[in-house]
Order: C-alpha cells, then sequence, then structure tokens
C-alpha cells in the first residue's frame, strides 16, 4: 500500500512524445516550413516545456504579444506568428522591433502596417493576409484583400496569403470545398505568393494544400483533430498524462446514494474509490454515463457527481490488490483526453487548456527524466 503524504493531481508532460507528433507533421508535410501552435500556453501544457520539446521548428504562432514576448523572453530565435495579429500602432512597432510576423486580417491593420513599414521591411518580416474565405470569423472578404495586397506590395511588403478551415475536422462538409475554392482564385491571382490554409485536421486531409507553410496545433499535443478518428489511428502519442491518487475507499451497500444531488444509486454492494482531483483542478464536471479512470491498468467506471475536489470511481469489478495511494490517471494513454471530452460534450482542446494552477506540472525529457518541476 502507498502512504499518500499530500493531495496530489498532477500532469505528466512528454517530451518524448511532443517530439514524435512534430516528426508525424514533418512526415506527412516533408515540403513546408512547420509552424508549430503554441499559444493559449502550449494548449494547456506549459509554454517552457513545449518550446524546449520544438527547437527543431521553422517558426511558432501565437494568438497575440503578449504570448510571443514569451517565447523571446525564454530565449527562442524563430519566427513567431500572431494569428490575430496587432491590436494597436504600438503593438505593430514593437512587433516589428521583435521580429514578429503579423496576420493582417481587417482594414485598420493594414493602415497601421502602411504608415509604419521600415522596421518590419528592414528585418524581412512577411505580412501573413488573412482571406475570409467563409467561416465568417477574421479576414478580409476577396474583393478587400485584393486591394489591400496591391497597396501592401506597392509599399515593399511581402505577403504570405492565408485562411483558416471552419471544418476541417469534417472533410466531406460542402463548405471545405468552398473555402478551397475561394482560396485557390485568390491565390492564382496573387500569383507569385506564398500560402499557408492546413491546420492539424488539413494537414491530413489535403495534402496538396500544404504550400509553404502547415500549422499544426491540437496534432502537436497528441489529441485527434477529429470526431471519429482516434489518436493512434493517427500514430499520435498524447504529450499529457493527467494523474492523481485513490484517497479513499468506501464499502457502500445496495440502494445508497453516491455524491452531490444523490444523482447516483448503488445496485449492489458497492466498493467505492474516491480520487483527490475535481473541477476544481479543471476535471470535467457534466461527465455523461461511461466516462472511466485507470487504475493499475483497469477501467475503473465515475459514480455519481465530479465535486470540485474529489470523484468516486467503482472498484468493486477491479482487483483487490488496488488500494489507497495508487497512481489514477484521468487520461493519458487511456482513457484519451478526447474520449473524456466526448462525455462532456466537448472537444480535447477544451479541456487541456482549462487545467488549473492547482495542478502540479512536471515535465519529462526525453528519456523520462524530469525536466520542469512546477508547485
Amino acid at each position: 500500500m502507498t502512504a499518500v503524504t499530500k493531495r496530489q493531481p498532477r500532469i505528466e508532460l512528454s517530451t518524448s512524445a511532443l517530439q514524435h507528433n512534430f516528426k508525424r507533421v514533418r512526415k506527412v508535410a516533408p515540403h513546408s516550413k512547420v509552424v508549430c501552435m503554441v499559444k493559449a500556453d502550449a494548449y494547456g501544457h506549459g509554454i517552457e516545456f513545449a518550446l524546449n520539446a520544438l527547437q527543431d521548428t521553422d517558426a511558432f504562432g501565437v494568438a497575440c504579444i503578449s504570448e510571443a514576448r514569451q517565447i523571446r523572453q525564454l530565449g527562442y530565435k524563430q519566427p513567431v506568428t500572431l494569428i490575430e495579429g496587432v491590436f494597436s500602432p504600438a503593438e505593430w512597432i514593437e512587433a516589428s522591433q521583435q521580429q514578429f510576423e503579423c496576420v493582417v486580417h481587417q482594414q485598420q491593420q493594414v493602415q497601421w502596417a502602411l504608415a509604419h513599414p521600415h522596421t518590419y521591411q528592414k528585418n524581412n518580416l512577411k505580412i501573413w493576409l488573412k482571406l475570409n474565405s467563409g467561416m465568417n470569423r477574421l479576414g478580409l472578404q476577396p474583393d478587400e484583400l485584393l486591394t489591400a495586397a496591391l497597396k501592401l506590395r506597392a509599399a515593399g511588403f511581402e505577403l504570405v496569403l492565408t485562411m483558416h478551415f471552419a471544418n476541417a475536422d469534417v472533410p466531406d462538409h460542402p463548405l471545405n470545398q468552398q473555402q478551397i475554392q475561394t482560396f485557390l482564385h485568390l491565390k492564382q491571382q496573387l500569383e507569385p505568393i506564398e500560402a499557408s490554409c492546413c491546420n492539424s485536421a488539413a494537414i491530413f486531409n489535403w495534402p496538396e494544400l500544404h504550400f509553404n507553410y502547415v500549422r499544426p496545433g491540437i496534432m502537436l499535443y497528441g489529441a485527434s483533430p477529429y470526431d471519429n478518428i482516434i489518436a493512434n489511428k493517427l500514430d499520435l502519442r498524447p504529450v499529457m498524462h493527467l494523474k492523481s491518487n485513490l484517497i479513499a475507499i468506501q464499502h457502500v451497500n445496495v440502494e445508497q446514494v453516491i455524491g452531490y444531488g444523490s444523482r447516483f444509486t448503488t445496485t449492489r454492494p458497492t466498493r467505492l474509490g474516491i480520487v483527490a482531483i475535481g473541477y476544481g483542478d479543471g476535471y470535467p464536471r457534466a461527465l455523461t454515463h461511461g466516462a472511466y479512470v485507470s487504475i493499475q491498468g483497469h477501467e475503473a467506471p465515475l459514480l455519481g457527481r465530479v465535486s470540485m475536489d474529489l470523484l468516486a470511481v467503482d472498484l468493486t469489478d477491479l482487483p483487490t490488490s488496488i488500494h489507497i495511494g495508487d497512481e489514477v490517471t484521468l487520461w493519458g494513454d487511456n482513457p484519451s483526453v478526447d474520449l473524456i471530452a466526448k462525455h462532456n460534450n466537448t472537444i480535447g482542446y477544451e479541456l487541456l487548456c482549462r487545467l488549473t494552477q492547482r495542478v502540479k506540472r512536471i515535465s519529462l525529457n526525453a528519456e523520462g527524466n524530469i525536466l520542469i518541476k512546477s508547485n
């Protein structure tokens, strides 16, 4: 029996898995430069950990300038693309000085670029000119983009034509072909021009669209970009394993209720395990029937509601060798984060990003030794 000396929900982060997934991108898109997306604290994995593992990338992608600053503060010199661009003339000037490449997706950003071209051009930075090809989130309409491209080229800027798929995870969705045709038409009108339109799912779907840059995100972290294809079928390895420990075992009779709201009632004598993790740590509360954890390689179904700090699992059919102190895997190899997300009516991206600072981070190097430890 393992003694429990403190509450210890934790995530273990695998450098070797992240590097494997990066090499998978290189294999699938061998002729394109790779812009590794590390926004949102590297999808909840920790920016320092991710940058260390991804040193062989061609560039990094982030949402905004505050995230880009972290990359420079940590000493990394690779190009950084701000996928939401800048939010003021002052940010444009800072981006120019710090050698951050900017996505330009609206007219005000075009004007900031035209008003302050010199440092940006001196540092050989490219403007990523974003097309609204049908997702209707960010980007210039086709006619607006053509006008902006002519003005920016006349001012001496080098351009990358870019867009984002709304339904790359559903390859047969009719909007995909509409977006592709709109993009290809604009690309033809602007030739010669560099181009980028592939996120994780699109990297797998359309090798003919890899162009100059691909932008992997979720696939780097070992989760699937699809609803109906699991990650290991894509030869992706989970980078994050969320773990905790059993801190109590209850023996409960028939017709006893478990947890807040008394939502679950036992139908048999039940050996109940209590795990030290809950929604206060970022584990989802709104789970549907069928979610489970792994203990000693055995699947233990969740029972009742997840609370802020604890959850209950059914040990009745598991070996009696399972005791207080045993390690519990909430997601990782089994169950996957995608499976838990499906039981929460969401996607793996959200669960990875919403873990709280209460959870200890343990980063493991390629040999499996501790590289960084937080909390």
